[in-house]
């Protein structure tokens, strides 16, 4: 009993040992997790402080660019399409080319009408010469009838002629000086019709020559140019498509001229600033490339506020939503070339706010 007693002891013993051993090693695991946890606590807020906190972080953005709608300005059937899908234009490449036999018409139409009212009209100035001759020989019947009513008069008196001969004299007199007022009229009339003006300036000639200039505009807008240069989307032209004014036939993506619209929190733009730097990655490349812009500027409201369908925050049952407002960067256009981007790709865009 002694013996068995005995090694109970020593078992006893060596279990407290361990015990005593196991808290000591976990009172110094606990100890060192907790100062492990404050100074994460306290790294996490140098960082904050110190680095993070001057910068703004969003990944609700999205690249964007002022696309270029391309659509028919005459109407007619379509010749040629000269594109494809995706393809990339430049400025002044021919896109579409609408059939011209109507417009070649309306052109020769034109230029006919032109020099038939280039001719009208220099008949005006010949007309207007031409009244004047009128007045002026009216002018010499006038002299010429009122001498002779004159010398009839003094006749008369003299008893050398007859009453007859007065009263036809006088009644030539009256009658040139009425042929006089209506040739003076005429050619008032033909002053007012070129007064001011020359040939080329008359108003029917202007008129004219706006017509065969707008028929000539026409027959040049039968070949459609890409206005910039970019990628060809959403193409629905056909060759055989009857075409009407305004109708649209696809559209030119100007990639190289893209930028990122970054929807930040309204909590985060009170130290955002235009022309600060931008730092921004895309999912497309990922974070091996890094694009670098400036923020060019701030919308004028959230995008709830411009919403096909606003918010109507005035409602009883009213949840405070964060808001978020569209922040306009710009992009480097080296980078862009090296790494083009797409319109409507995923971005992350982090803002330095230090710089004003």
């Amino acid at each position: 009993m002694t013996d068995i007693t005995a090694e109970n002891a020593d078992f006893v013993f060596t279990d407290s040992a361990r015990a005593a051993k196991q808290s000591k090693l976990r009172r110094r695991l606990l100890i060192g997790l907790g100062a492990g946890v404050v100074l994460s606590a306290l790294a996490y807020g140098g960082y904050d402080v110190l680095i993070a906190s001057p910068y703004v972080t969003t990944d609700n953005a999205y690249v964007g660019a002022d696309v270029a709608q391309i659509n028919s300005q005459v109407s007619g059937p379509i010749a040629r399409v000269a594109v494809r899908e995706t393809q990339m234009v430049h400025k002044g490449d021919v896109l579409v080319e609408v059939d011209s036999a109507d417009t070649q018409l309306a052109v020769a139409q034109a230029e006919a009408n032109y020099r038939s009212t280039l001719q009208r009209v220099s008949q005006y100035y010949a007309q207007r010469a031409a009244a004047a001759a009128t007045v002026d020989a009216r002018l010499s019947d006038v002299a010429r009838t009122s001498d002779d009513y004159a010398r009839d008069q003094r006749l008369d008196a003299a008893g050398a002629i007859s009453k007859q001969q007065v009263s036809t004299a006088r009644t030539d007199a009256d009658a040139a000086q009425a042929n006089l007022m209506a040739a003076r009229q005429a050619l008032a009339a033909q002053d007012e019709m070129i007064k001011g003006v020359s040939v080329d300036t008359h108003p029917e000639t202007v008129a004219a020559r706006a017509a065969l200039n707008k028929a000539r505009l026409d027959l040049s807008r039968t070949v459609i140019h890409a206005p910039i240069d970019g990628i060809v989307d959403q193409r629905k032209a056909q060759v055989g498509q009857s075409v009407q004014p305004g109708q649209s036939l696809m559209t030119v993506t100007p990639i190289a001229q893209a930028y990122v619209d970054a929807n930040f929190k309204e909590g985060q733009l009170g130290e955002v600033r235009v022309g600060q730097p931008v730092e921004m990655t895309s999912d497309l490349y990922g974070g091996k490339v890094v694009f670098h812009g400036k923020v060019a500027g701030m919308g004028g409201g959230t995008g709830a506020a411009f919403a096909v369908i606003p918010a109507q925050n005035a409602t009883g049952n009213w949840i405070k939503v964060v808001q978020r407002v569209p922040v306009r960067i710009t992009l480097d256009p080296r980078e862009m070339a090296t790494h083009p981007l797409r319109v409507g790709l995923s971005m992350t865009a982090t803002i330095d706010t230090r710089e004003d």
